[in-house]
């Protein structure tokens, strides 16, 4: 059973320090037995990255449900479509969910207001502008529990962050957002991911940059309960992607291959 002592010598030894920023995305299945549930590993968590500058970020994504034909994003009640972990980090009030209209996110932790004020003027799901890309800045750490890299929407920021073509769908929706206090605020127009020619999700593609990510030391493994965890660092992970894309002369998401090592190894 994975308790909180578990899940602090996960941090330790993961050099995941008690001021670092660290967002997940989780399969609860994968981990297997948690002390106290969902709540508990939430709660383990919190309590590890308390010190000033500490948080846990938990997407909440709703992006399957609110789009052109459903605009209304209410962010006291909207059902997140990425798994029971987030939603059960949605209905906490200890936390503060950030406004943006289909990359919500859960924020536990002292500034955690401030860390997502402004989501609401997102007009793409990962803008460079939003808490996401910020990130990079902050050294900040992804944990992929159970999942691999098909689950890590940080990679849609640093592609944001990079400009990377046909990523962005030129037709847009005016969200409509109502807010913690029930007022309803209009958002600019949004442009919801899109990929021209392929028939998957695009994420489904982001596991052609895993050896990569392993030779630039961007990602390393561990495990948590019955879980194997890709420890991300956020900087690693897009410095390398920018001297991929840098080095690219097609779209490397649009079938699955392996990112060409000429790409991310120095020439012998």
């Amino acid at each position: 059973m994975v308790t909180q002592q578990e899940v602090f010598d996960f941090f330790a030894r993961n050099g995941i320090e008690p001021h670092h920023k660290v967002t997940m995305h989780t399969s609860l299945r994968a981990l297997g037995p948690i002390e106290n549930g969902a709540d508990g590993l939430i709660d383990a968590m919190k309590a590890y990255l308390s010190a000033p500058g500490g948080m846990l970020l938990i997407p909440t994504h709703t992006w399957a449900n609110v789009n052109k034909d459903q605009p209304v994003f209410d962010v006291r009640s909207t059902v997140s479509c990425i798994g029971t972990m987030a939603q059960v980090a949605a209905k906490r009030r200890d936390g503060v969910r950030s406004l943006h209209p289909t990359h919500s996110v859960m924020a536990f932790g002292q500034g955690a207001e401030e860390f997502i004020r402004g989501e609401e003027n997102s007009t793409t799901p990962a803008p460079v502008s939003g808490w996401l890309n910020r990130m990079y800045e902050e050294g900040g750490k992804i944990l992929l529990v159970g999942v691999g890299h098909g689950r890590n929407t940080y990679m849609h920021a640093v592609e944001e962050r990079l400009n990377i073509s046909n990523r962005i769908s030129e037709d847009a929706f005016v969200p409509r957002i109502i807010d913690r206090d029930g007022r309803e605020i209009i958002g600019q127009p949004f442009h919801p991911h899109e990929t021209k020619g392929i028939t998957e999700w695009l994420s489904d593609f982001y596991p052609n940059f895993k050896a990569a990510f392993e030779y630039t030391g961007a990602v390393h493994y561990d495990r948590l309960g019955q879980a194997l965890v890709y420890v991300c660092d956020a900087r690693k992970i897009a410095d390398t992607m920018k001297l991929i894309w840098s080095k690219a002369d097609h779209d490397l998401c649009l079938q699955h291959k392996d990112v060409p090592e000429e790409y991310y190894k120095a020439q012998e």
